[in-house]
């Protein structure tokens, strides 16, 4: 058993089986309807776009708050007191959680936060390894530890299409001329997360269906993504046809494992429904040590 809990925010998109497998921690981020606030994770997606088709307006979103960490950092030093939370927090960049989280490490020596610079899919990609790797290495030190997390951290890439530019266009991050303009001519921008900060880095013209095999190919070939292991995100809307289009497209394409990650409510609320988005790694894994899905026992 390892030395370590590994701790992420809901909006890493850490699937449920995964986070049962390897006892990976969720702290809820938030989302708010007006004046009412829920937890991520705490209601059904498409409440999201039922709440945005009625009202028009986009409900809020927001980190973890100290207060949040403290309730969890106790909760688990009690339960178990021998082991080191290790923190793998959602992008600084864009959320407040991370500062949340030091504020509340004060004073609790058994508690580490790394900045993952990434969200959603890369996150997880990042805490995923991570977990197959204290798994293997239970005894791992800490300045180890974090080293690893580091080095997958730096050589994770993601990059998503958003489902309806409607949501970032109420969300304030395309301006309306921009949202019309793209709109006319059936244009689609790619996000990237650099260095934790989400930029727009290319336009898609047509359709999703023809859009997402292309972006495979040219992300893969791009950022000369290992063929080790990829993870596809998507958001409450993409047709299982297309899933499978691209499973398949991304084994022919010799990915060993092929994952998919289901945004959860505070990604969602940004990429609104029917997004798209590949993540992956510029070097192998296995070089760092980390067990492949097909070493991996009981994967």
């Amino acid at each position: 058993m390892s030395n370590y809990i590994l701790l992420v925010e809901t909006g890493a998109d850490v699937p449920n089986e995964m986070a049962e497998r390897y006892a990976i921690v969720r702290v809820p981020m938030h989302v708010s309807f007006g004046n009412v606030t829920k937890e991520d994770g705490g209601f059904p997606i498409h409440e999201l776009f039922e709440y945005y088709d009625k009202t028009g307006k986009l409900p809020q979103t927001s980190g973890c708050m100290p207060d949040d960490y403290e309730k969890i950092f106790d909760k688990l030093h009690k339960r178990f007191p021998d082991k080191h939370i290790l923190h793998l927090a959602y992008s600084a960049a864009t959320s407040c959680s991370m500062q949340s989280a030091i504020i509340a490490a004060d004073g609790r020596e058994y508690v580490t936060s790394m900045d993952t610079r990434h969200v959603s899919a890369g996150q997880m990609l990042v805490t995923l390894c991570m977990a197959r790797f204290l798994e293997a290495y239970p005894d791992c030190p800490l300045d180890l530890a974090i080293k690893k997390a580091e080095i997958l951290a730096e050589t994770c890439r993601m990059g998503f299409i958003p489902g309806d530019l409607l949501y970032l266009k109420a969300g304030g991050r395309v301006s309306n001329a921009s949202y019309l303009g793209a709109k006319i001519l059936n244009l689609h921008p790619l996000i990237e997360i650099h260095k934790g900060n989400l930029k727009a880095t290319k336009k898609y013209r047509g359709n999703l269906n023809k859009i997402a095999p292309r972006l495979l190919n040219e992300f893969s070939q791009n950022h000369h993504l290992s063929r080790e292991i990829i993870a596809f995100v998507y958001s409450e809307g993409l047709s299982e046809e297309l899933k499978k289009q691209m499973t398949e497209q991304a084994v022919q394409m010799g990915y060993r494992e092929v994952l998919w990650v289901q945004t959860g409510c505070v990604v969602s609320t940004h990429s609104g429904p029917g997004a798209f988005g590949i993540s992956g790694f510029i070097k192998n894994i296995s070089e760092l040590d980390i067990p492949l899905l097909s070493e991996h026992a009981d994967a």
